[in-house]
């Protein structure tokens, strides 16, 4: 009998241990690639949070230091890797409706990407090919909330989602 729950903890453990979402270590960057230029992230939305675009700019900078180290990232579009981007919407509507009166709101934010690899834009030699991406998020709040109190609780998860989304779009074969 104590072999049976020894082995089904060992399961348990193993099952727990590798339960993981998502891996932000599996980078493919060719070792041909040796720079990237980001461009400034604007918010060209028509609701804007003004603290949306300096945050997801300084977030995805970090991000590509941290875990992309071997890129230089410099100013001019002539870099290996030119990644321009901006905030295409951000917007917010009612999500939830408990008797007849809104129980839940949502906030929805969209970055647009335009990746350009000045290296081989087709891909074939140095990928990824360039291309051009939407990433949207989703981030439901109560009714209760007001929306700028909905923005201010928000702000480091929508950074923090759309951050590793537009990394992931970047750096990963996914």
């Amino acid at each position: 009998m104590n072999k049976i729950f020894c082995t089904l903890g060992l399961v348990a453990a193993l099952a727990v241990s590798s339960c993981k979402i998502y891996s932000f270590r599996d980078t493919s960057i060719p070792p041909e690639v040796k720079s990237i230029h980001l461009a400034y992230i604007e918010n060209r939305a028509r609701l804007v949070n003004p603290q949306l675009a300096p945050a997801l700019n300084d977030a995805i900078r970090l991000k590509i230091n941290n875990q992309a180290s071997k890129l230089a990232q410099i100013e001019t579009s002539d870099a290996d890797y030119d990644v321009t981007a901006y905030v295409s919407d951000y917007s917010y509507s009612t999500s939830g409706i408990t008797n007849q009166q809104a129980s839940s709101n949502r906030l929805s934010v969209t970055v647009h990407i335009v990746f350009k690899n000045n290296l081989d834009p087709t891909g074939k030699k140095v990928p990824p090919a360039n291309f051009e991406a939407d990433v949207t998020r989703n981030f439901d709040f109560a009714a209760t909330t007001s929306i700028t109190d909905a923005e201010q609780q928000l702000l480091p998860t929508i950074t923090s989602n759309l951050t590793d989304e537009i990394f992931n779009k970047l750096f990963s074969n996914w």
